[in-house]
């Protein structure tokens, strides 16, 4: 774990390091339809899921490696009057001090962030009806210039979405995403998942992309 803290820790020094401030998409557009309550961030970062959670009112836990942007995302949460639990830990270690409990959390996020061994404590760390959030970078033949430059951190077409169809799936997208400041490509696969089953459920209703920003 130290070589990854001390990696990341010196990214978020880097001052042309830069992640974005927005939450994720589809987070932002499904907010008024998730399940209230105990939330958890996963791989935090500057803390933008997490900060957008505590201004809708959750209760919020944040968990990241580094010190350096736990430090940036509690500054940000202060600044805005917001109250965050943040966690520096490694989620992927499993004799850490940060160990995932069953049916914890109303809605989890996940956001560029390469853990699929991690989905099966994921989705058992869900309560009954929890939400499931988790987008991440894909393999791609187009050529894309953020994200890692490894595939093998990188998910494979339906990967992501294979590995939640012990949820219900709510929503699943693959697709090309331009930055809104630099209009630089990335290739992103995202999942919206409950942790429900049985034939009969109720939905949220089906969004119209007529009102939907661009992103």
């Amino acid at each position: 774990m130290t070589d990854d803290r001390d990696r990341w820790n010196e990214r978020y020094r880097d001052d042309d390091f830069e992640l974005p401030d927005d939450p994720v998409p589809e987070l932002a557009r499904r907010i008024d339809t998730l399940p209230e309550g105990r939330a958890l961030d996963v791989a935090t970062g500057s803390g933008r899921n997490a900060i957008f959670l505590a201004e809708h009112g959750y209760d919020v836990e944040a968990v990241d490696v580094s010190d350096e942007a736990l430090a940036q995302a509690h500054t940000r949460a202060d600044e805005l009057g917001l109250e965050v639990d943040w966690i520096r830990a490694d989620v992927t270690d499993s004799d850490g001090e940060f160990q995932l409990e069953p049916r914890e959390y109303d809605l989890i996020v996940v956001s560029f962030f390469y853990a699929p061994a991690l989905l099966p404590e994921l989705k058992e760390a869900l309560a009954p009806g929890g939400v499931l959030v988790y987008e991440h970078h894909l393999r791609s033949s187009d050529p894309v210039e953020v994200g890692p430059s490894d595939d093998r951190v990188r998910f494979r077409s339906n990967d992501l979405l294979r590995s939640c169809l012990d949820l219900t799936v709510l929503h699943y997208a693959e697709a090309t995403r331009h930055g809104k400041e630099d209009g630089r490509p990335s290739t992103i696969a995202t999942v919206v998942a409950r942790k429900s089953c049985g034939g009969a459920q109720s939905y949220p209703p089906e969004r119209d992309m007529r009102d939907v920003p661009r992103e």
